[in-house]
């Protein structure tokens, strides 16, 4: 073997796992069939996709194409399918798909929880990740989870159509948690290498198929039962000259995850980690005041300018089974000034999304801030089967604008539609959600990443707000 000189792989093939000898790069289900994508194989004229109902005694069925892309249709709707391609004597290993409606516009990529083709990773998609190159693609990023696994690989994928479809780019070897985001025309991602590992910067300078060497920024413990880097895909908000970002240092087992900032400025070369500045981390105290009685802190912030110009680390708050159990978010300010100063305490305020991911943009147009929550309220307060739109005009007093995806109607333990990344892009936000339906292990552990549109979503706060 060859030593490794590039943090991107297409794909990264572990020794002694098999990930086949061709290569299934994405699975799309739909309704009564599947779209399954796959790299190239050289020479190769034609390919054949074998599929049946999954551990059915069933003959395979075939289909012949001739390009690394098939879509399958005419099957059952709701039934786990099996299938593989092949080449000659190469072959892919065997890969599952459960057909079915799932909401959104389109499927970014799909995987089965029974199917272990990421096993040396995880089983379940996470940490969604969605990027406008200013070539003028969508680039859209996930990671592979599994609790207590390695969890340290990221899949890339791009869109030219404007999210209608998509296919691979390349994948990172060791990501995770990792946010894409654009600097002066290049392409970075700001990631650990796996859950409370080490913080690390990339870049690519051809729009995410290769990214050089990470940089090391921080050095984490990499072990889920001891205090490293926490952070979740968050945007880079620019501020006073600088980039800033949140992160956490702590874990579960401790269990505290303490708020910091990351920053360096604008025009500095970012990978250099010389450049970069943290907050020193602060835990959670619960004499602060309006506290939550029973809760174990704050996690995943989102940085804000505030109305009143100041700068602010808005932050995920764990209520469960607290007084109340719902509708509370932290905020922690952070001093400008002094990029390594700790962030304070400022305030609770009133939140109905506190208790899953959430970012917050704020909109010039409509001055207001809008953010995308696993929404909560008195006839809903836990659960992510329920998405909605909600806006402020102070950061402070919350308006639900509209559901986006209502599936209450559903089990709570079944559905999640979780951890969203959007951009607010003229009239349109768009945005990619790790997906939990259709077969999903659980809501946490989601088995797709899912893109949306919501068209004209100003018209909405106008009716919310006349």
């Amino acid at each position: 073997m060859k030593a490794t000189t590039s943090w991107s792989f297409s794909p990264y093939r572990p020794p002694l796992f098999d990930v086949g000898e061709i290569y299934v790069c994405r699975i799309a289900p739909e309704k009564s069939g599947f779209v399954a994508e796959w790299l190239p194989e050289k020479d190769a004229k034609t390919y054949t996709v074998s599929y049946r109902i999954y551990k059915s005694e069933a003959a395979f069925e075939t289909a012949t194409v001739t390009e690394p892309r098939a879509c399958i249709e005419g099957l059952a709707e709701g039934y786990d399918y099996e299938f593989c391609v092949s080449a000659g004597e190469k072959k892919s290993r065997l890969r599952l798909v459960r057909t079915g409606f799932v909401p959104g516009d389109s499927v970014i990529q799909y995987l089965h929880p029974q199917d272990n083709a990421y096993a040396y990773s995880g089983g379940a998609l996470c940490s969604p990740s969605l990027v406008r190159h200013p070539d003028g693609y969508l680039l859209a990023s996930m990671d592979l989870f599994k609790s207590n696994a390695p969890q340290n690989l990221t899949l890339i994928y791009r869109s030219d159509d404007e999210g209608k479809t998509w296919h691979y780019i390349s994948e990172l070897y060791p990501c995770f948690w990792g946010k894409m985001f654009i600097h002066k025309g290049a392409l970075y991602m700001l990631a650990v290498s796996t859950e409370y590992g080490d913080l690390l910067i990339g870049r690519s300078d051809d729009g995410g198929k290769t990214f050089g060497m990470p940089t090391v920024l921080l050095r984490g413990a990499g072990r889920p039962t001891v205090a490293g880097v926490h952070k979740n895909p968050q945007k880079m908000l620019s501020y006073g000259g600088r980039l800033w970002t949140t992160l956490e240092w702590g874990n579960w087992q401790k269990p505290y995850h303490a708020a910091m900032c990351a920053s360096v400025p604008e025009d500095a070369e970012l990978l250099d980690a010389r450049n970069w500045a943290f907050t020193d981390p602060v835990p959670y105290d619960p004499t602060w005041a309006g506290t939550v009685e029973n809760s174990k802190g704050c996690i995943e912030g989102c940085m804000v300018k505030g109305p009143d110009g100041g700068l602010y680390n808005v932050m995920r708050y764990d209520t469960a089974g607290g007084k109340p159990a719902y509708g509370k978010a932290v905020v922690m300010r952070v001093d400008p000034d002094r990029p390594e100063a700790p962030l304070t305490f400022d305030r609770v305020i009133d939140f109905p999304g506190n208790l899953s991911k959430f970012e917050i943009h704020y909109d010039e147009p409509s001055r207001r801030y809008f953010s995308i929550v696993s929404y909560l309220d008195a006839e809903h307060p836990k659960g992510r089967n329920l998405l909605s739109l909600i806006a402020s005009s102070d950061l402070e007093n919350w308006k639900l604008i509209t559901h986006i995806w209502d599936y209450r109607h559903l089990p709570d333990s079944e559905v999640g539609f979780q951890y969203i990344n959007f951009i607010i892009e003229g009239e349109d936000i768009i945005l990619a959600s790790r997906t939990a339906f259709n077969g999903a292990k659980n809501y946490h552990d989601a088995n797709y990443n899912i893109f949306a549109r919501i068209r004209n979503f100003r018209e909405s706060l106008r009716e919310k707000c006349e």
